[in-house]
């Protein structure tokens, strides 16, 4: 079971995640670690745009839609940030670990959830990751995976 009710206060129902359904989160060099903030992501995005194979250094990129995560001051503290304008005109501030240089997550401006970059999630499931942006895509989109010309509506 992913969830357990606690009924500690009257009429008043709280949910805590059991432990071990909690994906492990690190860069390359374990300098930032952390757990996802819910058992799985809302959404799992392959994106295959020319910005996200620029940051990944590869045909496509990989974004697990969270909540932000909670971080300990010292681990935000080892994240570089910087900001650029995406396609639909919002502004995306971009966390790396400045140590190694691996992306650690990508927020964009009126969003209420982050991009984890996939490739950092211990036991994430990609079977149902829907591939974007394919109208820029490099490589053959699989047949039968779900997937957008640009931009999903999120």
């Amino acid at each position: 079971m992913l969830l357990e009710a606690d009924s500690s206060t009257e009429n008043i129902f709280y949910f805590k995640l059991s432990p071990d359904t909690i994906m492990e989160v690190s860069c390359q060099c374990g300098a930032i670690a952390f757990k996802t903030p819910l058992p799985a992501p809302e959404a799992l995005y392959i994106c295959h745009c020319t910005q996200c194979r620029r940051q990944s250094g590869s045909a496509f990129g990989v974004s697990a839609m969270f909540p932000r995560p909670e971080l300990t001051a010292n681990t935000f503290a080892m994240m570089g940030q910087w900001t650029r304008q995406t396609a639909s005109g919002l502004l995306m501030t971009c966390y790396f670990c400045k140590t190694c240089g691996s992306r650690i997550w990508h927020e964009r401006t009126g969003k209420k959830l982050v991009s984890i970059k996939g490739g950092l999630i211990q036991g994430l499931d990609f079977g149902k990751a829907v591939h974007i942006w394919t109208r820029e895509a490099v490589v053959t989109i699989p047949e039968g995976v779900e997937r957008c010309e640009g931009e999903p509506d999120d």
